[in-house]
């Protein structure tokens, strides 16, 4: 334990640099986002008040699909997520989607939350707090570190491609890269867990306490 504790801390210190450029990366869609929200005219906020207005009332009615139903369309979203990360790590010309999926992740995340405080103020920063932090504390740090992981693979790759060492085996690097995303698999699978059935319910609860 101790020993895995010490490489993951050894990794971390070799790529800090890497790690905390996909960070600022992701701050920066969120910002984006939030400047997205801001730039909206009048009549495109209240168009698409009028969608989220309705989707609340189906939460009300009941008529949105189940706890196990969205479990299971979250969890579809995130592996396709993350394999689509996985093998733009195996491609050396996959690194600008790399950055590109990052930014756009933190755009959704800002856009989504700057929205609902727009439109519902305070009420909306509670819903949000309720639909979108709980996954999301797990979710981002995984996509955090995925997007990561494929860069440091991807450059690894591009090291190999032009140095003296590209005889070296990749097999010992691509094992670890390999079992560093399954071990994420199990992070965005307690993430869709948590979105099911603790966000929706949360969800719900808010949703009638801000129409009753």
């Amino acid at each position: 334990m101790y020993k895995n504790r010490n490489l993951i801390a050894n990794h971390i210190r070799e790529h800090a640099a890497i790690y905390f450029f996909m960070l600022i990366l992701f701050l920066i869609g969120i910002i984006f986002g939030a400047i997205i929200v801001n730039s909206m005219n009048f009549i495109q906020r209240e168009d698409l008040f009028f969608y989220l207005d309705r989707f609340f009332g189906q939460m009300m009615d009941g008529t949105i699909a189940d706890s196990q139903e969205v479990f299971k369309s979250s969890i579809f979203y995130h592996l396709k997520y993350l394999l689509l990360l996985f093998l733009l790590g195996l491609s050396i010309i996959g690194l600008p989607v790399i950055w590109v999926m990052l930014f756009v992740k933190g755009l959704v995340v800002g856009f989504s939350v700057g929205f609902f405080v727009n439109q519902m103020g305070w009420k909306g920063l509670l819903f949000a707090a309720a639909s979108i932090a709980p996954q999301n504390l797990l979710i981002i740090p995984a996509y955090l570190i995925a997007g990561s992981l494929a860069m440091i693979f991807s450059l690894t790759l591009l090291r190999k491609l032009f140095t003296r060492r590209s005889q070296q085996p990749i097999l010992q690097p691509f094992a670890k890269y390999s079992m560093s995303f399954m071990t994420l698999l199990l992070f965005v699978a307690a993430a869709s867990l948590v979105e099911s059935f603790v966000s929706k319910p949360a969800m719900q609860v808010v949703i009638e306490w801000i129409y009753q």
